[in-house]
Protein backbone atom coordinates (compact mmCIF):
# COMPACT_ATOMS: atom_id res chain seq x y z
CA UNK A 1 0.00 0.00 0.00
CA UNK A 2 1.27 3.53 -0.99
CA UNK A 3 1.82 5.56 1.88
CA UNK A 4 -0.27 8.33 0.48
CA UNK A 5 -3.50 6.09 0.66
CA UNK A 6 -2.13 5.11 4.52
CA UNK A 7 -1.99 8.48 5.63
CA UNK A 8 -5.35 9.25 3.88
CA UNK A 9 -7.44 6.60 5.01
CA UNK A 10 -5.60 6.92 8.64
CA UNK A 11 -7.01 10.55 8.49
CA UNK A 12 -10.66 9.40 8.91
CA UNK A 13 -10.01 8.03 12.03
CA UNK A 14 -9.58 10.95 14.59
CA UNK A 15 -7.49 11.28 17.68
CA UNK A 16 -9.46 11.71 21.23
CA UNK A 17 -9.03 15.30 21.06
CA UNK A 18 -10.11 14.93 17.27
CA UNK A 19 -14.16 13.98 18.22
CA UNK A 20 -15.60 16.99 16.56
CA UNK A 21 -13.80 16.37 13.20
CA UNK A 22 -14.55 12.70 13.03
CA UNK A 23 -18.30 13.88 13.79
CA UNK A 24 -17.96 16.64 10.83
CA UNK A 25 -16.34 13.44 8.74
CA UNK A 26 -19.55 11.81 9.35
CA UNK A 27 -22.11 14.29 9.06
CA UNK A 28 -20.33 15.10 5.30
CA UNK A 29 -21.06 11.17 4.39
CA UNK A 30 -24.41 10.99 5.86
CA UNK A 31 -24.44 14.78 3.37
CA UNK A 32 -23.70 13.13 0.47
CA UNK A 33 -25.89 9.73 1.13
CA UNK A 34 -29.09 11.36 1.40
CA UNK A 35 -28.62 13.77 -1.20
CA UNK A 36 -27.87 10.48 -3.27
CA UNK A 37 -30.59 8.46 -2.37
CA UNK A 38 -33.03 11.11 -2.85
CA UNK A 39 -32.34 12.01 -6.21
CA UNK A 40 -31.81 8.23 -7.37
CA UNK A 41 -35.70 7.91 -5.90
CA UNK A 42 -36.90 10.41 -7.44
CA UNK A 43 -35.27 9.70 -11.09
CA UNK A 44 -37.06 6.52 -10.35
CA UNK A 45 -39.97 7.91 -9.70
CA UNK A 46 -40.21 10.32 -12.61
CA UNK A 47 -39.27 6.96 -14.70
CA UNK A 48 -42.14 5.55 -13.98
CA UNK A 49 -44.78 8.35 -13.92
CA UNK A 50 -43.20 8.39 -17.96
CA UNK A 51 -43.23 4.86 -18.72
CA UNK A 52 -46.63 3.98 -17.12
CA UNK A 53 -48.16 7.47 -18.50
CA UNK A 54 -46.95 6.13 -21.80
CA UNK A 55 -48.09 2.55 -21.26
CA UNK A 56 -51.84 3.18 -20.34
CA UNK A 57 -52.06 5.68 -23.54
CA UNK A 58 -50.48 3.33 -26.17
CA UNK A 59 -52.55 0.29 -24.45
CA UNK A 60 -55.58 2.49 -26.26
CA UNK A 61 -53.87 4.03 -28.69
CA UNK A 62 -52.07 2.82 -31.49
CA UNK A 63 -48.39 3.53 -32.18
CA UNK A 64 -48.98 5.39 -35.70
CA UNK A 65 -52.31 6.85 -37.33
CA UNK A 66 -52.66 7.21 -41.01
CA UNK A 67 -55.56 9.37 -42.15
CA UNK A 68 -56.89 11.66 -44.81
CA UNK A 69 -57.03 14.89 -44.97
CA UNK A 70 -60.29 16.29 -45.34
CA UNK A 71 -62.51 12.55 -45.88
CA UNK A 72 -62.40 9.68 -45.26
CA UNK A 73 -60.01 6.43 -46.12
CA UNK A 74 -62.23 4.20 -48.76
CA UNK A 75 -59.11 2.45 -50.18
CA UNK A 76 -58.47 1.03 -46.90
CA UNK A 77 -57.98 -2.53 -47.50
CA UNK A 78 -55.47 -1.19 -49.83
CA UNK A 79 -53.50 0.83 -47.69
CA UNK A 80 -54.01 -1.65 -45.15
CA UNK A 81 -51.24 -3.82 -47.21
CA UNK A 82 -49.34 -0.99 -48.20
CA UNK A 83 -48.58 -0.03 -44.76
CA UNK A 84 -47.77 -3.74 -43.59
CA UNK A 85 -44.89 -4.26 -45.88
CA UNK A 86 -43.74 -0.97 -44.58
CA UNK A 87 -39.86 -2.03 -42.48
CA UNK A 88 -40.97 -2.05 -38.81
CA UNK A 89 -44.56 -2.19 -38.77
CA UNK A 90 -45.83 -5.45 -36.45
CA UNK A 91 -50.15 -4.70 -37.21
CA UNK A 92 -52.32 -2.25 -38.36
CA UNK A 93 -56.47 -1.96 -38.32
CA UNK A 94 -59.00 -0.01 -39.56
CA UNK A 95 -60.98 2.84 -37.15
CA UNK A 96 -63.78 4.39 -36.90
CA UNK A 97 -63.91 8.05 -34.38
CA UNK A 98 -66.98 9.74 -33.90
CA UNK A 99 -68.86 11.68 -30.67
CA UNK A 100 -72.07 10.55 -29.78
CA UNK A 101 -74.66 10.69 -26.87
CA UNK A 102 -75.07 7.35 -24.97
CA UNK A 103 -78.32 7.20 -22.66
CA UNK A 104 -79.60 4.32 -20.54
CA UNK A 105 -82.92 5.91 -19.00
CA UNK A 106 -82.57 9.24 -17.59
CA UNK A 107 -78.95 9.31 -17.31
CA UNK A 108 -77.12 10.89 -20.78
CA UNK A 109 -73.21 11.42 -21.57
CA UNK A 110 -71.67 12.43 -24.28
CA UNK A 111 -68.51 10.33 -25.43
CA UNK A 112 -66.10 9.10 -28.60
CA UNK A 113 -66.83 6.40 -30.42
CA UNK A 114 -64.31 3.87 -31.72
CA UNK A 115 -65.29 1.88 -34.48
CA UNK A 116 -62.98 -1.15 -34.33
CA UNK A 117 -62.23 -4.73 -36.33
CA UNK A 118 -62.40 -6.95 -33.27
CA UNK A 119 -60.60 -9.37 -35.30
CA UNK A 120 -57.32 -6.69 -36.07
CA UNK A 121 -57.75 -4.66 -33.59
CA UNK A 122 -56.46 -7.06 -30.51
CA UNK A 123 -52.98 -6.51 -32.73
CA UNK A 124 -52.69 -2.97 -32.62
CA UNK A 125 -53.64 -1.82 -29.30
CA UNK A 126 -53.88 -3.87 -25.83
CA UNK A 127 -57.59 -2.97 -25.21
CA UNK A 128 -58.29 -7.02 -24.54
CA UNK A 129 -55.74 -6.67 -21.23
CA UNK A 130 -57.67 -3.59 -19.36
CA UNK A 131 -60.76 -5.47 -20.03
CA UNK A 132 -62.90 -6.36 -16.76
CA UNK A 133 -66.23 -8.07 -17.87
CA UNK A 134 -66.68 -9.01 -21.62
CA UNK A 135 -64.59 -9.20 -24.30
CA UNK A 136 -63.95 -8.00 -27.98
CA UNK A 137 -65.17 -11.07 -29.21
CA UNK A 138 -68.85 -10.13 -28.28
CA UNK A 139 -68.54 -7.09 -30.68
CA UNK A 140 -69.31 -9.30 -33.71
CA UNK A 141 -72.53 -11.16 -32.30
CA UNK A 142 -75.99 -9.68 -31.54
CA UNK A 143 -78.17 -10.79 -28.25
CA UNK A 144 -81.74 -10.86 -27.26
CA UNK A 145 -82.46 -8.05 -25.26
CA UNK A 146 -85.89 -7.32 -23.61
CA UNK A 147 -87.08 -3.88 -24.09
CA UNK A 148 -90.60 -3.42 -23.47
CA UNK A 149 -91.96 -6.46 -23.03
CA UNK A 150 -90.55 -7.97 -26.12
CA UNK A 151 -87.09 -9.59 -27.51
CA UNK A 152 -85.03 -7.27 -29.87
CA UNK A 153 -81.79 -8.36 -31.27
CA UNK A 154 -78.87 -6.05 -30.60
CA UNK A 155 -75.35 -5.47 -31.58
CA UNK A 156 -72.98 -4.94 -28.73
CA UNK A 157 -71.21 -2.35 -27.61
CA UNK A 158 -67.95 -1.87 -24.78
CA UNK A 159 -68.11 0.85 -22.08
CA UNK A 160 -65.35 2.59 -20.10
CA UNK A 161 -65.92 1.58 -16.62
CA UNK A 162 -66.70 5.15 -15.03
CA UNK A 163 -69.01 5.71 -17.54
CA UNK A 164 -70.38 2.36 -16.99
CA UNK A 165 -71.08 3.58 -13.17
CA UNK A 166 -72.13 6.76 -14.45
CA UNK A 167 -74.93 5.05 -16.20
CA UNK A 168 -75.82 2.69 -14.14
CA UNK A 169 -75.45 -0.35 -16.57
CA UNK A 170 -73.56 -3.89 -16.33
CA UNK A 171 -73.28 -6.25 -19.54
CA UNK A 172 -76.24 -7.24 -21.23
CA UNK A 173 -77.84 -4.06 -20.44
CA UNK A 174 -79.69 -2.28 -23.27
CA UNK A 175 -78.22 1.33 -24.09
CA UNK A 176 -79.31 4.16 -26.76
CA UNK A 177 -76.38 5.70 -28.94
CA UNK A 178 -77.84 9.15 -30.45
CA UNK A 179 -75.71 10.90 -33.00
CA UNK A 180 -75.79 14.76 -33.07
CA UNK A 181 -75.95 15.22 -36.37
CA UNK A 182 -79.26 13.59 -36.80
CA UNK A 183 -81.04 12.64 -40.07
CA UNK A 184 -82.85 15.93 -42.24
CA UNK A 185 -86.85 14.66 -42.57
CA UNK A 186 -89.56 16.98 -44.13
CA UNK A 187 -90.19 18.14 -40.60
CA UNK A 188 -86.45 19.12 -39.56
CA UNK A 189 -83.82 17.08 -38.50
CA UNK A 190 -84.35 14.41 -36.45
CA UNK A 191 -81.99 13.08 -34.19
CA UNK A 192 -80.60 9.28 -35.06
CA UNK A 193 -81.08 6.89 -32.31
CA UNK A 194 -79.84 3.30 -32.16
CA UNK A 195 -80.10 0.60 -30.02
CA UNK A 196 -77.14 -1.36 -28.16
CA UNK A 197 -76.40 -3.48 -25.63
CA UNK A 198 -73.40 -3.41 -23.11
CA UNK A 199 -71.13 -6.27 -23.99
CA UNK A 200 -68.13 -5.55 -21.93
CA UNK A 201 -66.39 -3.23 -19.79
CA UNK A 202 -62.70 -1.96 -19.63
CA UNK A 203 -60.67 0.03 -16.74
CA UNK A 204 -57.49 1.61 -18.24
CA UNK A 205 -57.09 3.41 -15.39
CA UNK A 206 -57.52 7.13 -16.72
CA UNK A 207 -60.28 8.53 -15.84
CA UNK A 208 -60.82 10.43 -18.74
CA UNK A 209 -60.67 7.38 -21.08
CA UNK A 210 -62.42 5.44 -19.18
CA UNK A 211 -65.77 8.12 -18.64
CA UNK A 212 -65.58 9.13 -22.05
CA UNK A 213 -64.59 5.98 -24.07
CA UNK A 214 -67.24 3.39 -26.14
CA UNK A 215 -65.71 0.89 -28.53
CA UNK A 216 -68.17 -0.67 -31.10
CA UNK A 217 -67.58 -3.11 -33.74
CA UNK A 218 -66.19 -1.41 -37.49
CA UNK A 219 -69.68 -2.55 -39.14
CA UNK A 220 -71.97 -1.09 -37.11
CA UNK A 221 -69.92 2.06 -36.89
CA UNK A 222 -70.20 2.30 -40.20
CA UNK A 223 -73.80 1.95 -40.50
CA UNK A 224 -74.47 4.07 -37.37
CA UNK A 225 -72.49 7.48 -39.37
CA UNK A 226 -73.37 6.27 -42.79
CA UNK A 227 -69.72 5.96 -44.04
CA UNK A 228 -70.52 3.25 -46.61
CA UNK A 229 -67.44 1.71 -46.75
CA UNK A 230 -65.20 4.58 -45.51
CA UNK A 231 -63.21 4.48 -42.32
CA UNK A 232 -61.29 7.36 -40.48
CA UNK A 233 -58.16 6.03 -39.93
CA UNK A 234 -55.25 3.05 -40.05
CA UNK A 235 -54.02 2.73 -37.14
CA UNK A 236 -50.51 0.44 -36.68
CA UNK A 237 -48.55 -0.88 -34.58
CA UNK A 238 -44.73 -0.67 -34.51
CA UNK A 239 -42.06 -3.32 -33.10
CA UNK A 240 -40.08 -0.10 -31.04
CA UNK A 241 -42.45 2.61 -30.02
CA UNK A 242 -39.59 5.20 -30.22
CA UNK A 243 -39.10 4.34 -33.78
CA UNK A 244 -42.63 4.92 -34.32
CA UNK A 245 -41.74 8.68 -35.76
CA UNK A 246 -39.07 7.19 -38.22
CA UNK A 247 -42.26 4.81 -39.45
CA UNK A 248 -44.25 7.68 -39.48
CA UNK A 249 -42.33 9.50 -41.81
CA UNK A 250 -41.46 6.82 -44.04
CA UNK A 251 -45.22 5.82 -44.37
CA UNK A 252 -45.88 9.75 -45.29
CA UNK A 253 -43.59 9.38 -47.90
CA UNK A 254 -44.60 5.99 -49.29
CA UNK A 255 -47.94 7.29 -49.77
CA UNK A 256 -47.70 11.04 -50.05
CA UNK A 257 -50.75 13.91 -49.71
CA UNK A 258 -53.56 14.07 -49.18
CA UNK A 259 -52.52 11.17 -46.54
CA UNK A 260 -51.33 12.43 -43.38
CA UNK A 261 -49.41 9.82 -40.63
CA UNK A 262 -48.96 10.91 -36.90
CA UNK A 263 -47.32 9.15 -34.32
CA UNK A 264 -47.79 9.12 -30.52
CA UNK A 265 -45.36 11.25 -29.37
CA UNK A 266 -47.34 14.20 -31.97
CA UNK A 267 -50.91 13.19 -30.28
CA UNK A 268 -49.50 14.32 -26.91
CA UNK A 269 -46.27 16.67 -27.50
CA UNK A 270 -47.32 18.90 -24.70
CA UNK A 271 -47.67 15.70 -21.55
CA UNK A 272 -44.48 14.27 -22.78
CA UNK A 273 -42.25 17.53 -22.80
CA UNK A 274 -43.52 18.46 -19.62
CA UNK A 275 -42.92 15.12 -17.87
CA UNK A 276 -39.04 15.09 -19.42
CA UNK A 277 -38.80 18.22 -18.76
CA UNK A 278 -39.83 18.20 -14.79
CA UNK A 279 -37.45 14.91 -14.74
CA UNK A 280 -34.20 17.39 -15.81
CA UNK A 281 -35.66 19.93 -13.45
CA UNK A 282 -35.53 17.44 -10.48
CA UNK A 283 -32.53 16.03 -11.07
CA UNK A 284 -30.82 19.57 -11.12
CA UNK A 285 -32.41 20.58 -8.07
CA UNK A 286 -31.55 17.60 -6.27
CA UNK A 287 -28.16 17.21 -8.17
CA UNK A 288 -27.81 20.85 -5.39
CA UNK A 289 -28.41 18.38 -2.47
CA UNK A 290 -25.35 16.60 -3.39
CA UNK A 291 -23.10 19.91 -4.06
CA UNK A 292 -24.30 20.83 -0.41
CA UNK A 293 -22.88 17.75 0.65
CA UNK A 294 -19.40 18.07 -1.03
CA UNK A 295 -19.43 21.72 0.61
CA UNK A 296 -19.39 20.03 3.90
CA UNK A 297 -16.03 17.52 2.32
CA UNK A 298 -14.44 20.98 1.60
CA UNK A 299 -14.84 22.50 5.37
CA UNK A 300 -13.91 18.83 7.27
CA UNK A 301 -11.14 18.84 4.71
CA UNK A 302 -9.73 22.55 5.57
CA UNK A 303 -10.03 21.51 9.44
CA UNK A 304 -8.12 18.36 8.71
CA UNK A 305 -5.93 20.61 7.27
CA UNK A 306 -5.33 23.12 9.83
CA UNK A 307 -5.39 20.62 12.19
CA UNK A 308 -2.59 18.20 10.42
CA UNK A 309 -0.39 21.46 9.81
CA UNK A 310 2.79 19.61 12.14
CA UNK A 311 2.04 16.33 10.85
CA UNK A 312 2.23 17.93 7.37
CA UNK A 313 5.24 19.63 7.85
CA UNK A 314 7.12 16.77 9.32
CA UNK A 315 6.00 14.28 6.05
CA UNK A 316 7.81 17.16 3.83
CA UNK A 317 10.82 16.94 5.70
CA UNK A 318 10.88 13.68 5.24
CA UNK A 319 10.89 13.63 1.76
CA UNK A 320 7.19 13.31 1.04
CA UNK A 321 6.47 15.85 -2.42
CA UNK A 322 3.80 18.52 -2.72
CA UNK A 323 1.95 15.94 -5.21
CA UNK A 324 1.81 13.09 -2.23
CA UNK A 325 0.57 15.37 0.31
CA UNK A 326 -1.98 16.95 -2.30
CA UNK A 327 -2.86 13.12 -3.15
CA UNK A 328 -3.55 12.11 0.89
CA UNK A 329 -6.17 14.86 0.99
CA UNK A 330 -7.48 13.51 -2.08
CA UNK A 331 -7.96 10.33 -1.29
CA UNK A 332 -9.48 11.35 2.66
CA UNK A 333 -12.49 13.36 0.29
CA UNK A 334 -13.00 11.01 -2.41
CA UNK A 335 -13.13 8.17 0.41
CA UNK A 336 -16.04 10.10 1.94
CA UNK A 337 -17.70 10.94 -1.07
CA UNK A 338 -17.03 7.00 -2.20
CA UNK A 339 -18.65 5.96 0.90
CA UNK A 340 -21.61 8.33 1.06
CA UNK A 341 -22.38 7.69 -2.61
CA UNK A 342 -22.36 4.05 -1.91
CA UNK A 343 -24.70 4.10 0.89
CA UNK A 344 -26.88 6.81 -0.89
CA UNK A 345 -27.05 4.02 -3.95
CA UNK A 346 -27.79 1.08 -1.84
CA UNK A 347 -30.82 2.71 0.45
CA UNK A 348 -31.98 4.67 -2.81
CA UNK A 349 -32.32 0.81 -4.48
CA UNK A 350 -33.78 -0.35 -1.63
CA UNK A 351 -36.51 2.32 -0.98
CA UNK A 352 -37.23 2.03 -4.88
CA UNK A 353 -37.62 -1.57 -4.11
CA UNK A 354 -40.31 -0.55 -1.37
CA UNK A 355 -42.04 1.74 -2.96
CA UNK A 356 -42.39 -0.53 -6.12
CA UNK A 357 -43.56 -4.10 -4.05
CA UNK A 358 -45.68 -2.45 -1.74
CA UNK A 359 -46.99 0.53 -3.07
CA UNK A 360 -47.90 2.17 -0.15
CA UNK A 361 -47.88 5.85 -1.27
CA UNK A 362 -51.46 6.46 -3.07
CA UNK A 363 -52.05 9.00 -5.38
CA UNK A 364 -55.77 11.03 -6.09
CA UNK A 365 -56.51 8.77 -9.47
CA UNK A 366 -58.69 11.30 -10.51
CA UNK A 367 -54.84 13.39 -11.02
CA UNK A 368 -52.59 11.60 -11.90
CA UNK A 369 -53.83 8.81 -13.36
CA UNK A 370 -52.77 5.79 -11.46
CA UNK A 371 -53.58 5.22 -7.77
CA UNK A 372 -50.13 4.66 -6.52
CA UNK A 373 -46.59 5.98 -6.89
CA UNK A 374 -44.93 3.90 -10.24
CA UNK A 375 -41.23 3.20 -10.04
CA UNK A 376 -38.79 1.48 -12.95
CA UNK A 377 -35.39 0.92 -11.53
CA UNK A 378 -32.59 1.21 -14.61
CA UNK A 379 -28.90 0.53 -13.48
CA UNK A 380 -28.36 3.35 -15.79
CA UNK A 381 -30.18 6.06 -13.90
CA UNK A 382 -27.88 4.83 -10.88
CA UNK A 383 -24.62 4.67 -12.17
CA UNK A 384 -25.06 8.27 -13.59
CA UNK A 385 -26.19 9.74 -10.18
CA UNK A 386 -23.02 7.90 -8.72
CA UNK A 387 -20.18 8.71 -11.05
CA UNK A 388 -21.68 13.06 -10.87
CA UNK A 389 -21.39 12.63 -6.99
CA UNK A 390 -18.16 10.63 -6.98
CA UNK A 391 -17.10 13.99 -9.95
CA UNK A 392 -18.56 16.58 -7.27
CA UNK A 393 -16.61 15.51 -4.10
CA UNK A 394 -13.48 14.67 -6.15
CA UNK A 395 -13.78 18.47 -7.52
CA UNK A 396 -14.63 19.57 -3.59
CA UNK A 397 -11.33 17.81 -2.44
CA UNK A 398 -9.24 19.91 -5.01
CA UNK A 399 -8.80 22.82 -2.73
CA UNK A 400 -8.54 21.64 0.30
CA UNK A 401 -5.90 19.18 -1.12
CA UNK A 402 -4.02 22.44 -3.07
CA UNK A 403 -4.08 24.35 0.43
CA UNK A 404 -2.27 21.53 2.13
CA UNK A 405 0.47 21.34 -0.33
CA UNK A 406 1.36 25.02 -0.33
CA UNK A 407 1.97 24.73 3.38
CA UNK A 408 6.18 26.04 4.06
CA UNK A 409 7.07 23.33 6.74
CA UNK A 410 9.84 25.61 7.59
CA UNK A 411 7.76 28.04 8.88
CA UNK A 412 5.59 25.50 11.11
CA UNK A 413 8.26 24.07 12.70
CA UNK A 414 10.40 27.23 13.17
CA UNK A 415 7.24 28.53 15.18
CA UNK A 416 4.85 25.34 15.76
Amino acid sequence: MRYELFIGLRYLRARRRETFISLITVISVLGVMIGVMTLNVVMAVMTGFEEVLRDRLLGINAHVALVKTGGYLTDYETLLGEVSEEPGVVAATPSIHGQVMVAAGSRVSGVVVRGVDPDRVGKVIDIQRFMKEGSLEALKTHRAVEIDGRAVSLPGLILGSRLAGQLGVTVGDPIQVVSPLGTPTAIGVVPKVRRFFVAGVFDSGMHEYDATLVYMSLPDAQRFFELGDGVSSIEIRVADVYQAQEVARRIQRRLGLPYWAEDWSRLWPNLFSALRLEKTVYFLVLLLMVIIGAFNIVSTLIMVVMEKRKDVAILQSMGATKRSIRRIFLIKGCVIGTVGTLLGVLLGYGLCLLIERYQFIELPKDVFLISTVPVRIYLGNFVLVAVASILICLLASIYPARHAAKLDPVEIIRYE
